[in-house]
């Protein structure tokens, strides 16, 4: 471990991105590490007694589980897949599958087509053929634009599904006779079932107010259910997956590691394609082993792990996130900066929720909103710790964002970090003054104290901005995006973790709030917050449908990453404050390559 800070130097002249070394105002000896104390000393407690007497300052404590993964161990993480060989090969089979795609689309029937391009996302390398698969996208949506009625349930709903997933116009009205279909289909038939289960896949592509497409769920859920035992073996796996998690709400690179094997055991599969997927799963693992060392190496050098003990030690729970953003090799700056971001969140969180004095908060969040170095001298050791750390990562984030799109953006990024600490300590207001707010107050704060609003500021600072003017015509442009994620993740976070942080001592969550607001029972708070987060994924799939441009588009996309990330960690309990609940996706997404050491 690093004894002295190293210093970041500014290398241009605007006073507020001066970076300023930890080690030049802290030295090691004087933060004192209050781990998990529920009584202890003020700041300072580590220097000579003084010889009047220092009050005893109560705090909370969460007791959190300790990190997973040490230093050492992200640190000696290796791969062999790297180099010419494994990139050679992974271009002569890339052209393998363009050819694929071409004569795919020279034949007379779609669905073949369509079932490629299905394969291609589901396995995770669509992402290599985005020219060749929009081109048949578009062929296929102008050649069946108006027969619809005509064509089969498997090709019409596999074709809703994904020409309405790349923003063609497909309306609910061509499922206007589903009902009767369903009656004539024999669950026994593998194309029947398909065509069943690509009906319930495209039903989570609605919007609000498309009534024909919610009673296809329904009733499409209902058919798989009650004939589960007459699925052939071959496709039951399938079908149940999907019951689990619709394909939608699921994490592209989750989904692609199950779904490896899962096309490795079809009749039907291309050994190109197998061979393809699984190299280039290993390829882009390889790329982000490099983004989380990279990350580990921050996060050890900013030693918020060691000083800050009563804080959640989560960074590789926080790369997990990122990599669930984006797990594209051409993300990596932006997967090391958000990962970052998230560690920060999760430690400031803490902060406020657990460690600090309502007194102590409230000067914080001064500090954070002036951003002024100068102004830390009023905070206690461990807040200086903090507010350092985040001024020098925040102000090194945006001078890297300046030298290569020469955009400035740390005014932006200031904005959202105060805002969200602004939103902290309203809530450490309402929890010292017993405040049960109303359910409307509570979510309009809590979908900035979810983090997702600055996550997401960073994202747009990462993407495709070619100026300032861009930046403020996204604000405009993006609210609703916003919001709804936001409102989202945060619903997901309260359903799996409102147990643990009322059971520690925490503000009422959205269950608590509904229930003390309209006389409700758990359980019936419960599914009105299921039926919310349902309601609000079809608002986020018509902002998607209406984007008008191809940064817009990129961006929802991301935020809609975001939505199945937090429901993916949040699915099983807190995924993030428990680190077993995800600890066996770290080692399979992160650790062990798909095909073997």
């Amino acid at each position: 471990m690093r004894t002295q800070t190293h210093c970041f130097i500014s290398l241009f002249s605007m006073a507020s991105m001066s970076f300023i070394p930890c080690s030049l105002l802290l030295c090691k000896d004087s933060m004192v590490p209050h781990k998990r104390l529920n009584v202890c000393k003020p700041i300072n407690s580590s220097q000579p007694k003084s010889t009047v007497a220092e009050p005893l300052v109560i705090r909370r404590s969460a007791n959190y589980e300790s990190s997973l993964w040490s230093y050492d161990l992200v640190q000696s993480l290796s791969t062999k897949y790297l180099g010419k060989d494994y990139e050679v090969r992974a271009a002569q089979l890339k052209e393998v599958v363009r050819l694929m795609i071409r004569e795919s689309s020279m034949v007379a029937d779609p669905l073949s087509c369509l079932e490629l391009v299905d394969d291609l996302q589901r396995l995770g390398i669509a992402y290599h053929f985005e020219k060749e698969i929009s081109d048949v996208l578009e062929m296929i949506y102008y050649k069946t634009c108006d027969k619809w009625n005509s064509v089969g349930l498997n090709l019409k709903s596999l074709g809703f599904r994904l020409l309405r997933q790349h923003g063609y116009t497909v309306p609910q009205d061509i499922f206007g006779k589903f009902k009767d279909k369903i009656e004539d289909l024999n669950p026994c038939q593998p194309e029947d079932i398909m065509g069943i289960l690509n009906l319930y896949e495209a039903s989570y592509h609605s919007f609000e107010a498309e009534s024909l497409l919610d009673e296809a769920r329904d009733l499409s859920t209902k058919y798989l259910k009650e004939n589960l035992d007459k699925i052939d073996v071959s496709m039951a796996p399938l079908v149940t997956h999907a019951l689990e998690v619709p394909l939608h709400w699921r994490v592209p690179r989750v989904e692609a590691r199950w779904f490896i094997q899962a096309y490795e055991k079809r009749d039907d599969r291309n050994l190109a394609l197998i061979e393809l997927a699984k190299l280039d799963f290993d390829m882009v693992q390889a790329v982000h082993i490099e983004d989380l060392k990279d990350a580990s190496r921050w996060w050890r050098h900013i030693s918020w792990d060691k000083n800050l003990t009563f804080a959640r030690d989560r960074l590789v729970e926080c790369f997990l996130w990122s990599v669930g953003y984006s797990y594209v090799p051409g993300f990596s700056l932006g997967r090391r900066n958000i990962t970052k971001v998230n560690a920060m969140i999760t430690t400031i969180d803490d902060v406020y929720d657990v460690y600090g004095t309502l007194d102590e908060l409230e000067h914080f969040t001064d500090v954070i909103s002036r951003w002024d170095i100068n102004a830390i001298e009023e905070l206690p050791d461990y807040m200086k710790i903090c507010f350092l750390g985040l001024y020098n990562t925040i102000n090194e984030i945006a001078y890297n964002t300046l030298i290569n799109t020469r955009i400035i953006v740390l005014h932006h990024l200031k904005k959202a970090w105060a805002d969200l600490c602004k939103a902290y300590l309203l809530e450490a207001r309402w929890y010292h003054s017993g405040h049960i707010p109303r359910l409307k107050d509570y979510l309009n704060n809590a979908c900035i104290t979810i983090g997702s609003p600055l996550t997401l500021m960073h994202i747009k600072c990462s993407i495709s901005i070619t100026s300032t003017q861009e930046i403020l015509q996204w604000f405009e442009g993006t609210e609703n995006i916003v919001h709804y994620t936001a409102l989202i993740v945060r619903l997901a976070d309260d359903l799996a973790t409102s147990s643990d942080e009322m059971e520690r001592g925490d503000i009422p969550k959205t269950i608590q709030c509904y229930m003390h607001e309209n006389g409700a029972t758990e359980d019936e708070a419960r599914r009105y917050i299921e039926s919310l987060i349902m309601k609000t994924w079809k608002k986020l799939n018509k902002e998607r449908a209406g984007a008008k441009s191809k940064v817009l588009h990129e961006f929802i996309d991301y935020a809609m990453d975001i939505v199945r990330m937090a429901q993916f960690m949040y699915c099983k309990g807190d995924g993030h404050g428990r680190p077993k609940v995800t600890k066996s996706h770290v080692l399979s997404l992160l650790f062990n390559p798909i095909q073997g050491i």
